[in-house]
């Protein structure tokens, strides 16, 4: 399915913007015109979704709706929505290196509600039909946020003191949707215009010959709509508050493990229903992006289950996922999906059967790779054809900072020969093109790889929140006609574009 081809790794909010964080207005576009004079065929970006508490984008309040941070503001002012000037004096002293999320919580949500109160009768309509077309999940998702964060101000469902809203009582369901109308009605208009605009810009991508390749997160939050409205496909207490969670046993990355805090699934409703969420969730996506990665592809063959009262991951056990079942269900109903395997980490004889089955590609990362053995399957001499390589992820370290801060001196002198470079600063285009130069159909970097950058520039360190995760954004500089003509005669010389 998928042809020897590359591409780069960059979040949305990444993206250069004058308001603080990426947005998928013009900045994006300009990326893509930056993808596509690079002779790129792929732009990667994380989970779009509505992020929560410590903005994760695979922590969201639901499996379906966008991140109103993404919403461009100028388009807003180009809709009539906004004027130029309420956009300007909403602005704050925003730093071109990171995202501030909290100052973003303190200016948005004020011009978006001055931008709601200016929609037109012609806009209504179309808002109205956008909200028919997406009646499976936008109306739960619009009341669930409403409740959440003006009735039981941010309170997590689990916790909401009115039994019978929390329950989805019928009757007190009609009751808090008449109460909360015109919040519900603002929280829909928020998801038809971050539609709109994603839509226009993954349209733009694409007659430009680059495709978006998205990513599933496999579970969703603890605290979000869809748990709320289906309850019974997950393994919850009676107040709907985890009683099982998922996480990773101790690995490459923490000694503890990685406790995620999200509900597992409940596997044996959802085969009951014949894997319909899952449809659903897989439908949804591919109406957004052209290619879907699947996050974590291993808890589809067996996952790990704690405790929700563990305070570590460690005490946990292995559970068997739904395997071929689910991706067969997906396929009868979808037909042919393209999707990517994310399957790192320790790789069992069921997980790697499960992938031989799928036919997905799985990925393999160049900076996981530098130790002095053969048979290292993060080595570019040994990846396979059906795979998509990295030179290093949204939760690793960079390729210069893995070699020059974390690498031995005996790994680091290995690198410098396999990648056959000693100057730390070339490490980025280094590794970029020994991974093009590899067999495999997909190859991929991240920006910061593209710049050299080092530990600064890191996107996201698993196991922790806050601090610097999810804040790191390119400055529009960066992002430069030397920069892509570079990347374009890579590409070329290793016939990927």
């Amino acid at each position: 399915m998928f042809k020897r081809s590359s591409g780069v790794l960059a979040h949305v909010t990444s993206l250069p913007s004058p308001h603080g964080v990426g947005t998928m207005g013009k900045t994006a576009r300009d990326f893509v015109d930056f993808l596509a004079a690079a002779h790129q065929t792929y732009w990667q970006v994380l989970p779009l979704g509505h992020t929560g508490f410590g903005d994760s984008p695979y922590q969201c309040f639901s499996a379906a709706a966008g991140n109103p941070y993404l919403i461009d503001m100028d388009l807003l002012v180009e809709d009539g929505l906004l004027t130029a000037d309420e956009v300007r004096q909403g602005d704050f002293n925003a730093s071109a290196d990171a995202a501030d999320f909290e100052q973003l919580a303190d200016t948005r949500w004020p011009l978006f509600r001055k931008a709601y109160s200016r929609v037109t009768p012609e806009m209504r309509e179309k808002i109205a039909a956008f909200t028919e077309k997406n009646s499976e999940w936008l109306p739960d998702y619009a009341l669930f946020m409403a409740l959440k964060e003006e009735k039981y101000h941010h309170m997590p469902v689990y916790m909401w003191p009115d039994k019978d809203v929390r329950d989805r009582k019928p009757a007190a369901l009609e009751k808090v949707t008449e109460e909360l109308r015109d919040e519900v009605d603002f929280r829909i208009f928020l998801q038809y215009i971050f539609f709109k605009q994603w839509t226009a810009l993954r349209e733009y991508a694409n007659e430009k010959g680059i495709q978006i390749i998205g990513d599933i997160p496999i579970y969703v939050s603890a605290d979000s709509s869809d748990v709320w409205t289906h309850p019974k496909l997950f393994k919850l207490k009676p107040d709907r508050s985890p009683k099982l969670v998922a996480g990773v046993p101790p690995d490459y990355y923490s000694a503890t493990g990685q406790l995620w805090g999200n509900p597992v699934y409940n596997w044996t409703a959802h085969k009951a229903e014949n894997y319909a969420w899952w449809i659903w969730r897989m439908k949804s996506n591919m109406a957004l992006f052209d290619v879907v990665r699947l996050d974590h592809f291993r808890g589809f063959a067996a996952y790990w289950e704690v405790g929700a009262d563990e305070e570590t991951a460690i005490n946990g056990k292995w559970r068997k996922g739904p395997g071929m079942e689910l991706f067969n269900a997906i396929e009868k109903a979808l037909g042919p999906v393209p999707l990517i395997a994310e399957d790192l980490g320790v790789q069992t004889d069921e997980v790697k059967k499960l992938l031989e089955e799928s036919g997905f590609p799985g990925m393999r990362v160049l900076i996981f790779g530098f130790t002095p053995d053969y048979d290292n399957e993060h080595l570019p001499h040994n990846y396979k054809p059906n795979s998509i390589v990295y030179t290093s992820t949204h939760d690793s370290q960079t390729v210069c900072e893995q070699i020059m801060d974390i690498c031995s001196e005996s790994e680091k002198q290995f690198a410098y020969r396999y990648l056959r470079t000693s100057h730390a600063e070339a490490m980025g285009w280094s590794a970029i093109k020994c991974v093009w130069a590899s067999s495999a159909n997909i190859a991929m970097t991240t920006l910061q790889d593209l710049l050299s950058l080092g530990a600064d520039s890191r996107m996201n360190t698993p196991a922790t929140i806050g601090g610097k995760n999810w804040r790191w954004r390119v400055r529009a500089e960066a992002l430069n006609p030397t920069v892509s003509s570079m990347l374009g005669e890579i590409t070329k010389t290793y016939m990927r574009g």
